[in-house]
């Protein structure tokens, strides 16, 4: 008893480990991007409420202006008059989808809106699995009960959407049902993993196949992270490049006319 509990806390150990290596992954992932954000905000912010409104003085009849430049002045004066405003809005939607999330009915479609992102459900979605499969293989190994084991694991996944699919599942596993039977044709469960449970309540072979899925969407997880990193860091940077391009030309243009009128007269 004493050998098998010891490697039942050690094969829990080497599970949380894991998945607290995803957790990070994923947070250093999009901490640069997140800060780059952070730094156009603010050069942004910067320009359209210092730099822009000094260079616009020199214009005296501004209704002549074109209209990229007018469009220019506009947003630089909510920028200047309202910032105060952007500012009470952004702490209020921040604390609004902070609560708003957290309602049990409301966080049920927000991660069903989240299962549904273009190109971010994909990573979603296999990380969860990832979870799904590390955690119940953890549990299952140390001979915890199936039926638990599920519950413990819809906790796991940090999605309602999952959450209350597998609680289901853990209903129909408490009458005696075989689980792939109840995943078939499930748009939550691949096909992959439907077989490999499959596979599993056949053989018994819990350490060998589940973890196998494990490893398998862990490796799909640091692919699908490395591909958004790399494209993410290009669409900021041409992003921003359009921005400085637009104000470039909104300023300049006005002043290019100006020095033709002066060379022609």
């Amino acid at each position: 008893k004493t050998w098998r509990l010891n490697t039942s806390l050690l094969n829990l150990a080497d599970q949380i480990e894991k998945i607290s290596s995803i957790n990070g992954k994923i947070k250093s992932a999009l901490m640069y991007p997140a800060m780059i954000i952070v730094v156009v905000i603010w050069v942004i912010f910067v320009m359209m409420t210092m730099v822009v409104p000094k260079l616009l003085e020199i214009f005296e009849d501004k209704s002549k202006l074109p209209a990229s430049t007018q469009l220019l002045m506009a947003i630089s004066n909510v920028f200047t008059n309202y910032w105060w405003l952007m500012i009470i809005l952004a702490v209020w939607w921040t604390i609004f989808i902070s609560i708003w999330k957290k309602t049990e009915v409301w966080k049920y479609k927000f991660d069903m809106f989240m299962l549904k992102m273009p190109v971010f459900w994909d990573i979603i979605v296999k990380i969860i699995l990832s979870k799904f499969a590390r955690t119940l293989s953890g549990l299952l190994s140390s001979w915890i009960s199936i039926v638990e084991s599920l519950r413990i694991t819809s906790e796991a996944v940090w999605n309602e959407v999952y959450r209350q699919r597998i609680l289901l599942l853990r209903d129909d596993i408490k009458k005696w049902m075989k689980m792939y039977e109840w995943l078939e044709n499930d748009p939550l469960f691949p096909d992959m993993v439907v077989s490999m449970i499959q596979i599993w309540e056949q053989t018994a072979k819990i350490d060998e196949v589940i973890i196998k899925l494990a490893d398998f969407y862990d490796e799909e997880v640091d692919n699908v992270i490395w591909v958004i990193n790399k494209l993410l860091e290009p669409i900021i940077i041409v992003t921003l490049a359009v921005i400085v391009w637009f104000i470039a030309v909104a300023i300049m243009q006005p002043i290019m006319n100006l020095a033709d009128q002066v060379s022609s007269s």
